[in-house]
């Protein structure tokens, strides 16, 4: 009853003319964003940053939970049209989505994507407003060594999922990390990969690391790859379901919730996992098996179903433990240091106001997602006849001026580009971008607890493992890294059996 009662006052907030207008600028801006080709959810909560610089907290989150959902239905917009996933969650939808829009059911695709989301994160939301008080009242109770084996894990788990191949994981993770420890050590005082540079002493702002990584480096990496091909977007006409349509979604839409929330609200689990084994689901579930891969519109609910539910969950881990397990997330976790809030057990008592709040805006967010895209997805289809060289120059020149807002000196545009480079390059190689900003946002925490830890056992290692939820988190670390050697026993014994038969 507690949080029933915060959350109403949260809606208290959420609902104020002012804050209902972010919201729904908010869902505008991401979903304009988000919408464009190649540009996710991640990229446009980074571009957009800097917009919320100007406003007071609760407000500045109130207008990213708009951005976050609207960002997240543009990267499905942009792959039931034009097939260009705007990141690996949106890659199951473009399966039959595409197909959907090739047949000239473009249209029944958009809206089974956006009542998909709507239903997901409904549920997701609600799940959420139940779950994260209780997962932030265990936490309370972790110490040092627990915090450091979570982290642990999800730099385990992300760079293990991710990727063509776990040592490219590594390797992105290893950046990350190495980024993040430059300034000063905050124990000793000692500088490190400062180079001498007085304006690197506070270390880099994970505002420019995200901008550089997802949108100077995307754009540096489409200007290399693509040229100039004006050719018309798919026309979409407006949304509608009809009847047979309706009796096919209705099911995959709340199925959705309940794959994507676990995988969410675990550390590292992301969205990817659970569409994948959603899309597997209806296809195994449903009448018109035959039609999966030409174009089933159950491919495109439950995955985006799926996917929105799992965002909720990942903000439980992002609010209650100050993990981010997405690229998404790790932006929104920036977005709350830069107002000097760090995420985690103790925000649900420091900050109730802004995080029910917050929590209240989801819902609205959700609401205004749904009743404003409907109409408006012609619309959307229009942004994408913008040439290219254009589109990409824009996206350079906002997150140039985003990098400067941070702080006001040339430096950081330097090391913008810098990264950006880094970010190109990592697309090259086919290194994944997440690992990277999770080192940098999680690296000097994890450094911290653990020589916390250290300190207060002398020095020994047992004070890493000196807890039954360390060792536990620990065993299951070990489980990660290694399934991969197990796994290989598994295929042979299947394969003899039916040799023996």
């Amino acid at each position: 009853m507690d949080s029933l009662t915060q959350l109403i006052d949260g809606f208290g907030t959420a609902l104020t003319p002012t804050n209902l207008l972010l919201a729904a600028i908010g869902v505008l801006l991401g979903t304009f964003i988000g919408v464009l080709p190649g540009i996710g959810p991640a990229m446009a909560v980074a571009l957009l940053l800097p917009v919320t610089y100007g406003l007071e907290p609760i407000a500045a989150m109130i207008m990213f939970a708009g951005i976050y959902y609207g960002g997240m239905f543009g990267g499905s917009t942009t792959s039931i049209l034009l097939n260009t996933p705007g990141e690996s969650s949106s890659v199951v939808t473009a399966i039959e989505g595409n197909q959907m829009a090739k047949r000239g059911r473009g249209s029944q695709a958009l809206a089974a994507a956006a009542i998909g989301h709507f239903v997901g994160a409904m549920i997701g939301t609600t799940a959420l407003v139940l779950l994260a008080p209780v997962v932030a009242g265990l936490a309370v109770d972790l110490g040092a060594p627990d915090y450091f084996a979570v982290m642990i894990l999800a730099f385990v788990a992300v760079t293990s999922v991710l990727g063509r191949s776990r040592v490219r994981g590594f390797a992105s993770l290893l950046i990350g990390l190495t980024i993040g420890l430059v300034g000063l050590d905050e124990m000793t005082g000692q500088s490190r990969l400062t180079f001498g540079s007085l304006q690197l002493a506070d270390g880099i702002d994970v505002v420019i690391v995200a901008v550089g990584l997802f949108a100077v480096g995307e754009s540096l990496w489409v200007a290399s790859r693509l040229r100039h091909q004006p050719g018309e977007p798919i026309p979409v006409g407006r949304p509608w379901l009809g009847s047979e349509d309706l009796r096919r979604t209705w099911k995959p839409w709340l199925r959705g919730p309940l794959i994507g929330f676990p995988f969410g609200a675990i550390p590292a689990g992301g969205a990817e996992i659970p569409t994948f084994l959603s899309y597997a689901t209806e296809k195994r579930l449903s009448r018109h098996r035959d039609e999966f891969g030409s174009g089933a519109i159950e491919g495109v609910a439950g995955p985006e179903s799926t996917a929105s539910a799992s965002a909720s969950g990942t903000l439980v881990t992002m609010l209650t433990l100050g993990l981010p397990t997405t690229a998404t997330a790790a932006v929104m976790l920036a977005a709350f240091q830069q107002y000097g809030i760090q995420p985690g057990p103790l925000l649900f008592e420091r900050e109730s106001a802004l995080v029910w709040g917050l929590i209240a805006s989801l819902f609205v967010g959700t609401v205004l997602l749904l009743v404003l895209n409907l109409p408006m997805a012609p619309v959307w289809s229009k942004l994408l006849r913008i040439p290219r060289p254009y589109l990409y120059a824009g996206i350079l020149f906002f997150a140039s001026v985003g990098a400067y807002a941070v702080s006001g000196q040339v430096v950081d545009l330097l090391v913008l580009f810098v990264i950006g480079l880094l970010g190109f390059a990592m697309r090259r190689y086919g290194l994944p971008v997440l690992p990277a900003v999770l080192g940098v946002i999680l690296g000097p925490a994890a450094e911290q607890q653990m020589r916390r830890a250290l300190q207060l056992s002398d020095g020994s290692l047992s004070g890493l493992v000196n807890t039954a939820f360390s060792v536990t988190v620990y065993l299951v670390v070990a489980v990660v890294l290694l399934w991969p050697l197990l796994r290989r026993f598994l295929p042979r014994r299947r394969a003899a059996e039916p040799a023996g038969a």
